[in-house]
């Protein structure tokens, strides 16, 4: 059997090359050996990277989500660089992520290619069908992970036009709703924004944003919505924070044709778990059971896939003990034949729940 397309939700790869200089079209190892050699800053405050263009071949991962993401001021570690302090320096920073991208395109046409209509989606497609096909480029559709890189309103058709197909309200809290570890509701500028995107058409994430928030968007978007980096939070009891999705959020997205991105990573996955304490790294089955409790919760398979965050802050030393790369994905798919998934399900939840996104939501 083919191994099923991966469509992956949440990939910080902008950010990865403009914070460390990483190069994404190199194999995993090599970007491996060289920050070791280098003793690379990425190796001290991100880990191993996850991600290369030949596992994304190996892995089948057709597409990918890609953010422009920057750190508020308030929120910056002491090394970070890329951060803003007002809204013009966030419209600035994020601006050039989405050039970086159109940047990558360009250069490595063979490589990757931005996804921002139906068309080019199935071109993207295309390829991994075609067993002659010499290259297989990675689709990229870029995805904003907090709204403050638009000063207002007025500017959603110059991001529409740029290529940006998905907006997150939040990272932390932002002047348009609460966020993850700062929570509160929307705001008269979010509602605003909300109308504003709605008009063009941008799909709304409601990842990262606080639960309240959430809910109040989930009533009031009239465009497409979706979670595209974020796991279940009864499955981590322990937890008290505002990160993860309650089953009544999961429902009501759920309910509005929505699909939710799991993140496999430990600490995601097991209340507590810290990189570096010698702990040793949580089983996938972990990360299996999370897409299990949202296909039983939703009644089907048609609301989860991958929204992986690989290389968002964390990297090889803090994901599940039989993943070494992107392409490991794959090995979710024995576990969950064994919960008594079936193919058509599986090929769903990989990339299929996605595709099926994109195909309704990207203009023709």
């Amino acid at each position: 059997m083919t191994p099923p397309l991966i469509i992956d939700a949440h990939q910080d790869l902008a950010w990865n090359i403009q914070a460390f200089g990483r190069d994404y079209t190199r194999p995993v190892a090599e970007t491996r050996r060289l920050e070791a050699e280098a003793k690379a800053l990425a190796l001290q405050h991100q880990g191993h990277t996850l991600l290369g263009w030949p596992e994304y071949q190996q892995g089948r991962v057709a597409i990918i989500f890609g953010t422009l993401f920057v750190t508020p001021g308030r929120l910056k570690h002491e090394w970070e660089t890329l951060y803003y302090d007002d809204f013009d320096s966030a419209h600035r920073l994020y601006r050039r992520q989405l050039d970086i991208y159109h940047e990558l395109t360009d250069r490595h046409p063979d490589k990757f290619r931005l996804v921002a209509s139906r068309p080019d989606l199935e071109t993207a497609l295309a390829t991994w069908d075609d067993p002659a096909a010499e290259t297989r480029p990675v689709g990229l559709v870029p995805l904003m992970e907090g709204a403050e890189g638009v000063r207002s309103p007025s500017e959603l058709e110059e991001w529409w036009q740029a290529g940006v197909r998905i907006i997150g309200l939040a990272w932390a809290g932002t002047r348009y709703c609460g966020g993850t570890r700062e929570p509160g509701p929307l705001t008269d500028e979010g509602r605003a924004l909300l109308k504003s995107m709605a008009s063009i058409g941008f799909t709304l994430d409601i990842s990262h944003m606080d639960e309240l928030a959430a809910r109040q968007a989930l009533d009031l978007y009239a465009g497409p919505v979706i979670a595209s980096h974020a796991n279940a939070a009864a499955l981590i009891p322990e937890y008290s924070g505002n990160r993860h999705l309650s089953d009544h959020v999961i429902k009501a997205l759920a309910a509005r044709g929505g699909v939710m991105g799991l993140v496999p990573t430990c600490r995601f996955l097991h209340y507590g778990w810290k990189r570096g304490e010698n702990r040793q790294r949580v089983p996938l089955e972990l990360a299996a059971a999370h897409v299990d409790h949202i296909c039983q919760l939703t009644g089907d398979a048609r609301h989860v896939g991958f929204g992986s965050d690989f290389d968002g802050g964390f990297g090889v030393e803090a994901v599940p003990a039989e993943v070494d790369s992107i392409a490991d994905l794959q090995k979710f798919a024995p576990i969950l034949a064994a919960k008594g998934y079936e193919e058509e399900e599986i090929a769903a939840i990989f990339g299929g729940n996605w595709i099926q996104h994109l195909r309704d939501s990207l203009p023709a």
